[in-house]
């Protein structure tokens, strides 16, 4: 049976960040939110990280967060999606992108993806050491956030 790797919210693709607004001119507020690969973790200077998930619930999980943004918030775009694989320094391994006619809900939908994300749906992530270890992410501990 062939598996398929890429989901609309979950891509083995490089991400790349768009320089182009969705075109909805009632939009008048636009937040956009990229998670980068960075060289530290805890101290401990890091050379890449891995990204693994059982991609077809991880993009059912984001489509309901989605979709769960969108009636907690009056938003005209919302849209999240992750990288899967060996990403390297500076690589964004994620983006969430919200609009609405009001910055405020924009930002609040924007931070309520991402916390969602990193703390419910099933993406592991593995960071390599410069002393040659490694080690599986405990996850986002310190960054949650009330709802």
């Amino acid at each position: 049976m062939e598996t398929n790797t890429e989901f609309k919210h979950i891509t083995e693709t490089k991400l790349e960040l768009s320089s182009q607004l969705p075109p909805l001119p009632s939009m008048g507020g636009y937040v956009l939110f990229a998670g980068v690969v960075r060289d530290i973790n805890d101290g401990r200077q890091v050379t890449h990280l891995e990204y693994e998930a059982y991609s077809e619930m991880a993009n059912q999980m984001i489509v309901a967060i989605i979709q769960d943004a969108f009636q907690k918030w009056d938003l005209q775009f919302a849209d999240c999606i992750h990288r899967l694989g060996k990403l390297v320094l500076g690589e964004v391994a994620v983006i969430v992108n919200t609009g609405a006619i009001h910055r405020d809900e924009a930002y609040k939908a924007n931070r309520y993806i991402i916390d969602r994300v990193k703390h419910e749906v099933p993406i592991w992530k593995k960071e390599y050491y410069v002393d040659g270890s490694s080690e599986w992410s405990q996850g986002c501990l310190h960054d949650s956030h009330e709802h």
